[in-house]
């Protein structure tokens, strides 16, 4: 039986849904045991080494040197850049992740963005960099934060008073990307101090889609789901070729976006055009239906030349665009919240087969269905 430590939080979503990853293998391919210290991590040292462990899966903190010294098969899930790089890492991909809240927040019509993060943090900064990027691209300004010089590790009762001075003077409405659920809550809260209106003075979006940050928020927050379980399962899976002496020196695995839980802090359609706007619901109301753009026209008193447009100028996107888009997040949802099989799937989006959804779906996303599936959704339940 393999003897693993687990050296990773369980307060946030992050490290919970890694863990259940792990899990999930150990269950697979085991038996493991574990060891996961509730108490000071530090002191627990002595006590690992007598426990004679096979392999470690920890956050990079202030003990990876000493644990390093074990010489153990590890795996680092990182919060910083700097970490030794021979050993496999557990790392989020900032782009894809600043690219999904771009287009979520471009998609709703937003002319001006902000962007809230931490200062510190490498994954935090990530972000921020491609998210100023893609908005850029389309256009427009990001409004950022910055911690006060010398503030950056203050709590949040301290920084609160920071964090609502900036929102008071940000051009309104606005599309606002949090670095992840902590800072979207503590936007949601600067608006309640500022008497903002949710969504439509402020809209907020943060990343880890943590249920217990996103439903308490009042609104409850719109966040990025990541695949988080499939990453703690290859994982676990390739500290398990360490220990059986297979050599992975410098690995990365991984961790990206699946897709955008809507909640009400960013459940508003920021267009002004009526037409766009009535455009866009017929399409979210028809996107099981097999429509045409001339369905979409129809559906409003311009002519398509117009339409098309209008499009443009306000969601940056074609009509023909909008409706594929709608309907691959409503596949994509289907894909991971159920356990649906593919032919019920196109049968309900009304495609002539398997082949022709897949094709549909690989094109858009670059990914196939069952692929999608896995990475998405735990391993055994493919």
């Amino acid at each position: 039986m393999k003897r693993i430590i687990l050296l990773i939080e369980t307060s946030r979503e992050f490290g919970r849904q890694l863990i259940i990853g792990i899990a999930r293998y150990a269950r697979l391919h085991g038996p493991w045991t574990f060891y996961k210290e509730p108490v000071d991590l530090k002191s627990s040292i002595p006590k690992l080494t007598n426990w004679k462990p096979d392999g470690i899966i920890m956050r990079d903190s202030l003990i990876t040197k000493e644990l390093l010294k074990l010489r153990i098969p590890t795996i680092l899930a990182i919060h910083d850049s700097k970490y030794p790089g021979n050993l496999p890492v557990i790392k989020t991909d900032s782009r894809s992740i600043a690219k999904m809240a771009s287009e979520h927040l471009l998609g709703k019509g937003f002319r001006n963005f902000a962007f809230c993060g931490f200062d510190d943090y490498d994954w935090s900064n990530g972000r921020k960099l491609y998210f100023c990027k893609f908005i850029e691209e389309a256009g427009y300004n990001v409004h950022v934060y910055q911690q006060p010089e010398g503030k950056i590790r203050i709590s949040w009762e301290k920084e609160q008073k920071y964090v609502s001075e900036w929102v008071k003077f940000l051009p309104k409405p606005i599309g606002v990307f949090a670095c992840n659920d902590d800072r979207g809550q503590h936007i949601l809260e600067a608006c309640k101090m500022l008497n903002l209106k949710v969504p439509e003075d402020v809209a907020v979006i943060g990343v880890d889609n943590d249920p217990l940050v996103c439903e308490l928020g009042d609104p409850p927050l719109s966040s990025i789901a990541l695949n988080v379980e499939s990453a703690g399962y290859e994982a676990a899976k390739l500290l398990d070729q360490l220990i059986n002496k297979r050599k992975t020196t410098g690995k990365k695995i991984m961790v990206y976006p699946s897709r955008v839980v809507q909640r009400q802090s960013t459940d508003i359609l920021a267009v002004s055009d009526p037409e766009v706007a009535k455009a866009i619901g017929y399409i979210k109301n028809n996107a099981k239906n097999k429509i045409l753009v001339k369905d979409v026209v129809n559906a409003t008193n311009v002519s398509r030349r117009t339409l098309e447009k209008r499009f443009k100028e306000c969601i940056h996107r074609t009509i023909h665009e909008e409706i594929k888009k709608v309907r691959i997040e409503l596949i994509s949802k289907m894909l991971i919240e159920t356990d649906m099989p593919i032919s019920q799937i196109t049968s309900l989006f009304s495609f002539t087969d398997n082949e022709h959804i897949s094709r549909f779906f690989k094109k858009e996303k670059g990914i196939c269905l069952r692929e999608f599936r896995r990475l998405c959704k735990l391993p055994n339940n493919l």
